[in-house]
Parts: C-alpha cells; structure tokens; sequence
C-alpha cells in the first residue's frame, strides 16, 4: 500500500480532513502513515519529537461549530454501554454507531437506545476491527473510545484519520511513542483528542480548582492525588472485565497504569501545560502482595488466575516536580483492601484543602488564612457553596441520576455544547498526554530504581503562555447553534 501524506488545511477553525483525501483513503493508509512518518522512533523519557512539515499545535485552536454533534461509540463493556445512554441523552447529540467486538453488545445498546426513545444507531461489531468498518461508512465528529487500555491508542489515532475528534477513557496509550503519535495526529489532522477524565469534572474538584484559581490557597506549592479502588473481587471476577484484560495488566508490567484520576485535577489547579510544566517523575513500588493474597484466600484452585504470576506492585507512587517549583504526588494502588480515595489534596502559601478526609458532607476540610484561625480543621460545605462551579449549579438536576455521582453527565454535557459552541476544549491532547505519561515513565524510572526521568514537553514550548484550561473562567455556557 502507498504511503500518503497528510496536509493540513488553513481554515480557522479548521473544519476539513486534509485536503484530497476521502474517509476511505485516508484509514486506508493509516498503517503507513505511522510514528516513523511523524518523525518518532524508539523515544526516551524528555525526548521531543521535531514537528513534521505541515503540523502545528492544537493549542487554543477551537471546535468547528456543530448543530448536531455525531457520536459513534467503541466499546459497549461495562464503562462504554453505561456511557451510552448518557451521551444519547445530552441536549444536541446523536448516536449514529456503536461497535463492540462482541456483536451481541451492540445490539443490545442500540436495542436500549431504541427502547429510550432514540433513533437506532447503526451497529458494528463481532471482529477486532469493526471499528475501521464503522470510522470508514459513517459521518462521525466525535468518536467515544471505552475499550480495553491496549486498544486505545489504535482505535484513537484511526479515528482521528477519519475526521472525528476522539474521546478516550483513560489511559489513551500505555507507551510514550504512542502519546506522542497521538499529539502529532492530532496536529497533523487538526482534530482533537481528550482523556475523558470524569474526576476532572467532579464537584469537589471543580470548587477546588475556582478556590485555587482565585488564590484562596496563595501560591500553590503541592498537590496529590491519585486512584485507591479496592478491585480485587473485580478484577477476580469472570464476567466484569472481559477476558480479563485488567487483571493481566498486573501480569505484564510494574507501572502507575491508572493516577489520572487525581493527577488530573491537581494539574488543572497548577494550570500545567498552561504556564507550569511537569518536568521530572520518579518512581517508588512495594512488593506485589495483594492480588495473591486474595486468590490465595478466595478462589478456588481451579480457576485460570492460578497460572498467572503477579509482578506489579500493591502501590506505585510518583513524585512529580514542575518548572515553576511545585510538586505533586500521584499514587495507584488497586490491589489492597481500603476505602475509595482519590485523595484530592492541594496545599499553598495560604492554606491547603485535603479530600476524602470525612468530615461534613462533602468529606473534604479546608484550612485556608484570614479565612480561619487557631490552626482547626473547617469543613468544606459552606467553602463548596461559595465556590460552587457553574456548571455544577446549572446541571446538577439533570445530572443527579448519572454515574460517578453526576461527574460523568457534567463531561459528557460539557464536550458536546463546547464541540456545538465552536469553543477550545477544556481538556486538550497536551494535557491527556501529560496526565498519561506516568504510565511509561514509572516503568522508565522503575527500572533506574526510583531516579528521575524526565517528563516530555508535549506542548513543544506553548506551556509557557498562561491560558484558560478546564475551569473555563465562564459563568454561563455560551449559545449553541
């Protein structure tokens, strides 16, 4: 097959797949135009890719307008059929398509679909690569991607080809090659790509991120965060995750596979990749106890998981330092038993915030000067309602019935009217990447037992220039076709 170049247009914003080139063609040389032709070979923790001819940054390039927002859904497990219906329900979107390698889920979310009111969607599925039949015959602007973490930097970077902005649940690649074929697709094809991170959204953080935006907690000096799920049953249960896929991650490597949760709005309250920048991560693990301990205890002796040997460690934490002297913890640990946290913590000159710490209702506490005095812990409810955002006050009705406490609704809701609007994403390729390297550069800096490795510059320099980012600044959303 003849390998094709991509040329960018000069729209603004940019509303056309390059010039030339149909939907069919373009997948179709999606094998040859890889991370060789965008100038990435075997990279190292800091390196940085030059730019290709015709490529440049996605930053502050906002959304072509839509009047409807055309969705096709990948993955129909248990994260992607449960988001089906939320995105089916936002005001101004349409599911046209939904794939899953398993034909029978595809029906079954079109038939749920159809049940709830909906136009059918078209269904795809029954083979790994449905989902190229699905991006080559439909008209699609975004793509959702819920798929094992294996799958989505392909199942991405094709649908980015395609002409559809993507979606992807985290992570959106597990190499650092792939995160940086993932940025220069997106710069070479102008279409956006963003984790789909939920907790980004949630509404704690946001009133966090508006208190630290607004200096409540004076100049910010250090964040944690990270995901502590308890997923043993889960992860030893046969019907959750198909065949097995997260369990055999613990099989495979030693790496943080999964911090975005709470690296992410930590991140956004230091405004990084918008003014600071991620320079150095080094990382510790423990041994690998937990998931044998549980098989030992609860599974029987004949069940397949007793071929498999464990050799990621209970709990992976990352310290992460920035160009502008913060730091930042970010802990993974789904292996041992506990109480959910994301911790959610951020500390400054002025005061700190801890999360997931009980307290009143929110389960967060707050010590922030003059507000407070006498070195006493306050709870975070009255704080929260001060600082409420937006879009929590504006949606919360609507989004008491979905997942995750609503924070899922709030995402799915705020992409589509931003995509209608014609707005810059709140989440950008730079930060998705960014939020996702420690996946690779634990492993990285693992393997040079705990030294620092350094954090790539995804931006290429344009983390310089201070510039809105999640927390929209905004008080209201703007008309939408």
């Amino acid at each position: 097959m003849q390998t094709t170049s991509i040329t960018t247009p000069d729209t603004t914003p940019d509303t056309k797949l390059a010039t030339g080139f149909s939907r069919r063609s373009v997948l179709g040389s999606a094998a040859a135009v890889g991370g060789a032709a965008l100038g990435i070979g075997a990279l190292t923790a800091g390196a940085t890719p030059a730019r290709a001819a015709g490529q440049r940054t996605m930053v502050n390039q906002a959304f072509e307008a839509h009047e409807i927002v055309r969705i096709g859904l990948i993955g129909l497990g248990n994260r992607g059929s449960g988001m089906a219906r939320g995105w089916a329900d936002i005001p101004g979107a349409h599911v046209v398509a939904v794939c899953d390698i398993r034909a029978d889920r595809a029906k079954r979310v079109a038939d749920d679909l159809v049940a709830r009111g909906k136009t059918r969607p078209k269904e795809y599925g029954g083979e790994r690569g449905s989902f190229k039949q699905m991006l080559d015959r439909e008209e699609l602007d975004l793509v959702y991607i819920a798929t094992p973490w294996e799958f989505h930097y392909d199942q991405a970077r094709n649908s980015m080809l395609a002409g559809a902005h993507v979606a992807v649940e985290l992570p959106i690649a597990t190499e650092l090659n792939e995160l940086w074929d993932l940025v220069n697709t997106s710069e070479m094809t102008r279409k956006h790509l963003l984790l789909a991170e939920n907790c980004s959204y949630g509404r704690n953080e946001l009133a966090m991120l508006k208190m630290a935006h607004e200096g409540v907690f004076g100049d910010i000096t250090h964040g944690a965060g990270g995901y502590l799920h308890d997923l043993r049953a889960l992860l030893f249960n046969d019907g959750y995750y198909t065949d097995d896929w997260r369990r055999l991650w613990h099989t495979r490597s030693t790496a943080s596979f999964y911090p975005m949760h709470g690296l992410a709005p930590i991140a956004a309250a230091m405004d990084i990749n918008r003014g600071d920048r991620a320079v150095t991560l080094a990382a510790t693990a423990t041994a690998p106890r937990g998931l044998a301990d549980y098989r030992e205890r609860f599974v029987p002796r004949d069940h397949r998981s007793w071929k498999e040997e464990y050799i990621n460690g209970d709990r992976i934490s990352c310290e992460i330092t920035t160009s502008g002297g913060r730091t930042i913890s970010a802990e993974h640990n789904v292996s041992q038993p506990r109480p959910y946290s994301r911790i959610n913590s951020i500390e400054g000159s002025r005061g700190l915030f801890e999360d997931y710490v009980g307290g009143d209702s929110t389960g967060a506490r707050v010590y922030a000067e003059p507000l407070h005095s006498g070195d006493t812990w306050r709870g975070f409810k009255e704080l929260r309602q001060e600082f409420d955002h937006w879009l929590w006050k504006e949606l919360e009705d609507d989004a008491s019935g979905s997942g995750h406490g609503g924070m899922d609704y709030i995402l799915q809701w705020r992409l589509i009217q931003t995509m209608r609007a014609g707005l810059v994403p709140d989440i950008d390729v730079y930060d998705s990447a960014m939020w996702c390297s420690p996946v690779p550069l634990s492993v990285e800096s693992l393997a040079k037992k705990g030294k620092p490795v350094e954090i790539p510059d995804f931006t290429r320099g344009n983390w310089r220039k201070p510039r809105v980012g999640l927390d929209s600044r905004q008080t209201e959303m703007p008309p939408v076709p």
